[in-house]
């Protein structure tokens, strides 16, 4: 029993997008949905960071390629995915992962802050993944996609007020998506996750700020990458085959306290 179990959670031989991959949770993201089996395909303004990532994919025995994307840009986006079909196929994987933020008080955010933010969150989510979709309904295919949204999606922190906009119109895309796109065999899920730690991040949340902010989640710790990894293969595979229009917080139950 266990390995049929086991065996829902895998990809093997689907090919899977994974945007935003040239560091922190998209380059985790990718290497495990290799390790799940996958072909994968990683995405970034960076290239040339995404090449160790392939070698990396590579030397585990998968199979990756590398891709350059901005995913404000819809041309972009459009060549991106036709180069994807020509030299591997259609994604019947996307995670959704590209994001930014600009962190300072609400009332020294400026426009630009604002559109910088929302393009790339909000926008380009939009563009990604309204691209995936269209491949995969024009192919008879079905499909996952999975949009890191964030817990800042249901609550509020002080100082990212555009991020945390632009993560709650992602899960309102996400429930949309899923409605529409339920008949044709393409699921839309958001992952939420909590403070995860990562090279970004690290010296902040090991800081005395860090533990004021680790003390009003009720688990007390900090997520790490793999912590996340159940959740995504949940969402990217057949386990998950009737899930859609689904938001699963991995957060250490802060979204569900108080503080």
């Amino acid at each position: 029993m266990s390995s049929g179990i086991e065996a829902m959670f895998r990809l093997d031989g689907r090919l899977a997008l994974v945007t935003g991959a040239s560091s922190g949770l998209g380059r985790h993201f990718a290497l495990t949905l290799a390790r799940a089996g996958a072909r994968v395909a990683v995405a970034a303004r960076r290239v040339e960071a995404l090449q160790a990532l392939v070698q990396e994919i590579g030397a585990l025995g998968g199979q990756a390629l590398a891709l350059p994307l901005d995913v404000t840009d819809a041309a972009g986006v459009r060549a991106c995915f036709d180069r994807l079909a020509a030299e591997a196929g259609v994604a019947e994987v996307l995670v959704n992962n590209a994001g930014t933020t600009v962190t300072k008080p609400l009332l020294h955010h400026t426009e630009a802050d604002w559109d910088a933010v929302v393009d790339t969150n909000l926008k380009g989510a939009w563009l990604v993944a309204t691209e995936a979709a269209r491949r995969l309904v024009d192919s008879g295919r079905s499909g996952s996609i999975v949009n890191i949204a964030s817990i800042l999606a249901e609550r509020q922190a002080g100082g990212v007020a555009p991020y945390a906009i632009s993560k709650a119109g992602l899960v309102q895309m996400t429930k949309s998506m899923a409605l529409e796109l339920a008949r044709h065999g393409v699921r839309v899920n958001a992952l939420l996750p909590g403070y995860v730690v990562t090279d970004l991040n690290r010296e902040f949340l090991q800081s005395e700020a860090g533990d004021k902010l680790r003390a009003r989640i009720p688990s007390r710790r900090f997520s790490e990458a793999e912590d996340l990894d159940g959740a995504l293969l949940l969402l990217a595979s057949d386990a998950g085959r009737a899930i859609s229009g689904a938001t699963l917080a991995v957060d250490g139950a802060h979204l569900v306290s108080s503080l």
